[in-house]
């Protein structure tokens, strides 16, 4: 009786091994796989072109992973991607594709810089949260216009969002060559100088900035709505099926505009951490591709906000090493755009074939 009443009790499984089934851990360990053969694959493109891969590999990780300096801009480049992925997360949780980080980046720091330029002599308290607040406004109104058009059935939001970018990168450029632009600045289109209170504060001397407690914060909250609230849930039966979802009553059109509203709002974030805390002013090459970058961030971690994190890290450290590569190894910036295509293209393939055995 003693040896079936133990037989019948559940034996607790080792913390490591339920560390290592956890979604996030699975993920991660995913992507790392396929990054080791898409960097094999690389290797091969190298010795194509008699190149040695080893120093070149060598090269891109001891220059991000090697060092202080290297890690911190790992996280300069981290924060805008982490936001720029949320922004397409939340609205992925519906079924939307918001490809439109970019621009709404664009435009939330641009409405993120007027009162650094207008209102010079406010404190550092004030300053500050004004400039975030109209981050957020900005990136929102940028995906408002398609939101609506979604919601009414009128565009399908992938188009809206992506035409969009152009449209607000050449209104930021508008700005910092004709209203805004400094006179100062020997005809090199900026805006002046934000003053020191606009300056988000750096850690030990590195351009890493408190924007990465904001992004690792909006993460862990959107984490939290996702899975433990009502919200969550019904964003995500709406997602896997959207009649189902209108059928039992669920408001389809309130949560496609808000979703692809909290979007832009978290790009407009991205582009207040980078013209308040790299740039210091606003400047028409503020992105070199994070709203992009971010959506396949996004798409590699399966849209978890838990997930997101470490895949933007992995991403940046990719990124970061780009400059390594143009400087040790001659090889052209577009270089890590193709790592990062293989990478997403194995990725792809890791899911097709597991789709095709369940």
């Amino acid at each position: 009786m003693i040896d079936v009443a133990e037989s019948a009790i559940p034996r607790r499984r080792p913390v490591l091994r339920q560390l290592a089934e956890l979604p996030v851990a699975v993920e991660t360990a995913r992507f790392i796989a396929a990054l080791i053969v898409a960097l094999l694959a690389f290797s091969v493109l190298l010795l194509l072109q008699s190149r040695n891969p080893i120093p070149t590999l060598r090269d891109m990780f001891s220059s991000t992973l090697g060092s202080t300096y290297g890690l911190s801009e790992v996280g300069v480049k981290m924060i805008p991607l982490l936001l720029c992925a949320l922004a397409v997360a939340v609205p992925a949780w519906l079924g939307l594709v918001n490809v439109g980080g970019e621009g709404q980046l664009y435009f939330g720091a641009w409405l993120a810089s007027w009162p650094a330029l207008t209102f010079t002599h406010l404190p550092e308290i004030a300053m500050l949260p004004f400039m975030l607040v109209f981050g957020m406004i900005g990136g929102a109104l940028w995906a408002l216009v398609p939101a609506v058009l979604r919601a009414r059935g009128l565009m399908n939001e992938t188009i809206s969002t992506l035409l969009l970018n152009y449209v607000a990168i050449l209104f930021v450029q508008y700005f910092v060559f004709g209203p805004w632009k400094d006179p100062a600045s020997a005809n090199f289109p900026q805006s002046r100088e934000f003053p020191a209170a606009a300056n988000l504060p750096t850690f030990g001397g590195t351009r890493l900035h408190a924007g990465i407690i904001i992004a690792v914060v909006a993460a862990a909250i959107l984490f939290f709505v996702w899975r433990r609230t009502r919200w969550g849930y019904e964003m995500r039966a709406v997602g896997g099926n959207w009649e189902a979802a209108r059928r039992a009553g669920i408001p389809i059109a309130t949560y496609t505009i808000v979703a692809l509203l909290v979007g832009g709002a978290l790009a407009g974030i991205a582009g207040f951490g980078e013209v308040s805390a790299i740039q210091g002013r606003l400047t028409p090459t503020l992105s070199p591709g994070y709203g992009y970058i971010g959506f396949l961030v996004s798409w590699l971690a399966g849209h978890n906000p838990l997930t997101i994190i470490l895949m933007s890290f992995l991403l940046a450290v990719l990124t970061a090493g780009g400059d390594s590569l143009q400087i040790n190894q001659n090889l052209p910036f577009a270089s890590v755009n193709l790592l990062m295509a293989l990478t997403l293209f194995v990725v792809l393939a890791q899911r097709s074939r597991r789709r095709a055995m369940a």
